[in-house]
């Protein structure tokens, strides 16, 4: 049982349909871990309850009855080295007085368990309920608790051995991959001309790119490069997937779960996250929403001038455009001939409200203070966190370093005058304590005469720079070999290990010619467990495209858009994942 290693099981081995529904059950295998995990805590176990799944990343929850009251254990689905950043967060927000449920140590000390290639960890089960969503108190509530959280996570420093995992520098490159992406949304609508929504497309995709280009050249303008400089631990973690799922009543006030995914950012970005999507759900940017929402969170975590100005062009910026049109990369001719139009047409008469409503919530900016962003509070060397003594080092030490982990994120260098590229990532080993290095100073584009900070560019030039950004794929033991660039205008880099292609808009626009013929319909499974999500804490499951049914059909954005071995209707390839993996670009 101790060689088994944890794995999605949403699917078998052989790419056949998986024999039972893996949504309401564990692989048996899993479920004997988890008893073994059971027995590693002082506690007697009288009774377990499944309360959701996750097989298509390969985590789970229990409610546990136990001789000590009710419990939850949790499998973490992420790599040993990645959950001990969260582990880490999660006792350290505990200590700074969070409402989070708190981590009860195993027999030998640790807060979690090390089986099956996983962490689990073990709390008191607490019994929330939901926030309402009908009125404009219960989003105060969630948007109240979110800061109470991000203001206790400030200083946190993960421990030694655990995966850094960061957003702060990636503003840029942010924006910068949302104009690219809408670029290809107007070139994937003139290949498939036919299709439903093409025209739709084509007649908004121009406004919502430049929406885009306006971000990134008022975040270059803003005090985004000062406040970075202050450093991660300054600013403290996101929860990055927060809602009312996420954030529930308890004893006490809001509480906020299910942790997995928390990462350094400008705290204000769940904020901004959840003031989109609400606006989304509503069909209309209701200012008095935004103003009640963002005050709830300013009493709790209070903002200065500089991150309100950074909110409103976080705000501004296309992110739900982007967000529902971008599953056309995944099946294109099905989804631009069924799910596009009517999505479309509903971002667009939202839309018509938003321009007005973020132009009258600009004027409360008077209300905030000045930031001090003079000296950056970033020590000259950072070491990760360390414990008092020798035994409670040994309690957050894994079980079998691995030498291929790697810190998630890094600084991003920024060269005047040209794009912005995603930093590759550390090939160093992150179990040893190694001091981390001062962030380098960030100057976006300082020049105002170099061609990108034009406010009006040509649409050649635009489209010069939106072009792929190419990146060879480096490894161990290989030398990138470069070939020259055909006369179409693609760019291809090879290794010994393999090859990676990414062609231009105009070799797109040639091949765009031959029509494909169109996939099956998509058939997407259920991602959510609403009977599970009241009173219980639920790692919430995604929605994204990726948990979608890919046709066999090949497009020009992609060298073959069909997997490579039979999908299933709970089988869903993951492009975005694969391809973060094979160009260490961590995706958003």
């Amino acid at each position: 049982m101790e060689q088994y290693v944890i794995k999605p099981w949403d699917t078998r081995d052989d790419g056949q349909p998986a024999p039972v529904d893996w949504d309401m059950q564990v692989p048996p295998e899993v479920d004997a871990i988890a008893e073994l995990v059971m027995k590693e805590y002082e506690m007697s176990v009288s009774s377990k309850t499944l309360i959701t799944s996750k097989p298509d990343k390969g985590g789970a929850i229990w409610r546990i009855e136990t001789d000590k009251g009710p419990r939850s254990l949790k499998v973490l689905h992420r790599t040993p080295e990645r959950s001990l950043y969260s582990v880490g967060l999660q006792e350290y927000v505990v200590r700074q007085g969070a409402r989070v449920p708190a981590l009860i140590p195993a027999r030998d000390g640790k807060l979690f368990v090390e089986k099956g290639g996983k962490l689990w960890i073990v709390t008191d089960w607490i019994a929330l309920t939901q926030a309402t969503k009908v009125d404009l108190a219960g989003a105060q509530e969630l948007c109240f608790g979110l800061g109470e959280f991000h203001r206790h996570s400030k200083g946190y420093v993960p421990p030694q051995g655990a995966k850094n995992s960061s957003r702060l520098y990636r503003w840029p490159n942010y924006y910068q991959k949302i104009a690219k992406k809408i670029g290809w949304m107007r070139e994937m609508a003139k290949a498939y001309g036919e299709t439903t929504a093409s025209n739709s497309i084509l007649s908004v995709v121009d406004k919502y790119e430049r929406q885009a280009l306006d971000a990134l050249e008022r975040l270059k303008a803003s005090a985004y490069p000062r406040m970075v400089q202050m450093g991660e631990p300054h600013w403290g973690v996101v929860h990055q997937d927060y809602g009312w799922s996420n954030g529930q009543n308890g004893p006490g006030g809001l509480w906020v779960i299910d942790l997995d995914g928390v990462a350094y950012d400008l705290p204000f970005r769940d904020l901004r996250k959840l003031i989109t999507s609400t606006m989304d759900d509503m069909g209309v940017w209701d200012l008095t929403w935004m103003r009640g929402m963002i005050e709830a969170y300013h009493r709790a975590n209070p903002l200065d001038r500089e991150s309100f100005e950074v909110l409103l062009i976080d705000l501004a910026a296309p992110n739900e455009f982007y967000k529902h049109l971008k599953e056309m990369f995944y099946d294109p001719v099905t989804f631009l001939n069924t799910e596009a139009e009517a999505i479309l047409q509903r971002i667009l008469s939202t839309d018509q409200t938003k321009d007005q409503a973020l132009a009258e919530l600009a004027k409360d900016i008077s209300q905030y203070q000045p930031g001090d962003y003079t000296q950056a509070a970033v020590p000259a060397t950072t070491v990760r966190q360390a414990p008092a003594s020798a035994s409670d080092q040994a309690n957050w030490q894994l079980a079998s370093p691995n030498p291929a982990a790697k810190g998630e994120s890094k600084p991003v260098d920024v060269e005047p005058g040209k794009l912005i590229r995603l930093p590759e990532k550390e090939s160093k080993p992150v179990r040893t304590a190694v001091a981390a290095k001062k962030p380098p100073d960030v100057v976006l584009f300082p020049n105002p005469e170099l061609p990108f900070a034009e406010t009006t560019t040509s649409a050649s030039r635009q489209s010069e720079r939106l072009k792929p950004i190419v990146a060879t794929v480096k490894k161990a033991g290989s030398k990138p070999v470069k070939k020259k660039a055909a006369s179409t205008g693609s760019v291809k880099t090879a290794s010994k290990t393999g090859k990676k292609t990414v062609l231009n808009k105009s070799s797109v626009a040639k091949k765009a010619s031959a029509k494909l013929p169109a996939g099956k319909a998509l058939k997407k499974t259920g991602k959510s467990n609403e009977k599970a999500k009241t009173g219980t804490q639920l790692a919430k499951r995604s929605s994204s495209p990726r948990g979608t049914q890919h046709a066999a059909v090949k497009h020009p954005y992609k060298k073959a858009a069909a997997p490579s071995r039979k999908l299933t209707s709970n089988q869903a390839k993951k492009p975005r994942a694969v391809k973060a993996k094979k160009t260490g670009r961590s995706m958003r």
